[in-house]
């Protein structure tokens, strides 16, 4: 049987493994392990391969596993237990997705890259370039697949680093504007008061004052940029 790149496989113990590369570059992620845990107990399929939405993520908590093991130490054990529960929870997003796209991973780095860069001059054609689509099509796969458009993110990161730049940084808000994406600081201020009801200039008092109520979140997803994911991942 042949198994698409950006697989995993969970075996049961006691299966027989075998694989082999099939002409090209192979590149393989496992670990062995034993759990009682139900996340484990429980995972919706077993001998049977199936799609990784996001690769690169599960590609470095098996670092992480794989770290976390060589260097064991009190409190490994209870690391190695959350570990293996994020991945198993990422893991599992593969086995829901009944129809995968062949865009998926792709759209997965661009979605990683817009939040982690900015800075960057986006548009919709630099995107569908990237992807190789037409931007027409770029926007409805985009939209599919993370439920909002492709600018919408370009603005909310852009906005995300204004907030951690205007809160733990003292640039300016011309320069900040700039590390942000935009080319003119007014835009800035009107898209930021749009997006925050205030300036950002009272953003940054708010923020000394200790008033600002922002939502918990990650402001960086990991992730390489646009490399070309090939990894077959088992356990």
């Amino acid at each position: 049987m042949r198994t698409a790149a950006n697989s995993a496989i969970l075996y049961t113990p006691g299966s027989r493994i075998y694989y082999r590369a099939v002409g090209e570059e192979y590149r393989n992620d496992w670990i062995r392990f034993r759990s009682d845990h139900s996340f484990v107990k429980l995972f919706p399929l077993t001998n049977t391969p199936f799609p990784v939405t996001d690769p690169e993520y599960c590609h470095q908590l098996f670092k992480l596993l794989t770290w976390e093991s060589a260097f064991f130490s009190s409190e490994s054990e209870a690391n190695i237990t959350h570990l293996l529960r994020v991945l198993f929870s990422k893991l599992r997003e593969g086995t829901q997705n009944e129809s995968p796209g062949i865009h998926d991973h792709e759209l997965v780095a661009l979605h990683k890259m817009i939040y982690n860069n900015p800075q960057l001059p986006w548009n919709i054609n630099m995107m569908a370039a990237k992807l190789h689509l037409s931007p027409s099509h770029l926007q409805t796969l985009y939209h599919r697949q993370f439920g909002s458009s492709c600018m919408d993110n370009v603005i909310e990161g852009r906005l995300r680093r204004a907030q951690d730049l205007l809160e733990y940084s003292e640039y300016s808000i011309r320069d900040i504007s700039e590390q942000c994406g935009y080319n003119n600081v007014e835009h800035f201020c009107r898209q930021f008061r749009q997006h925050n009801g205030c300036t950002p200039g009272q953003y940054r008092k708010n923020a000394s004052a200790g008033s600002n109520k922002r939502p918990l979140t990650h402001n960086t997803l990991g992730g390489r940029e646009f490399e070309k994911i090939n990894r077959n991942i088992r356990k």
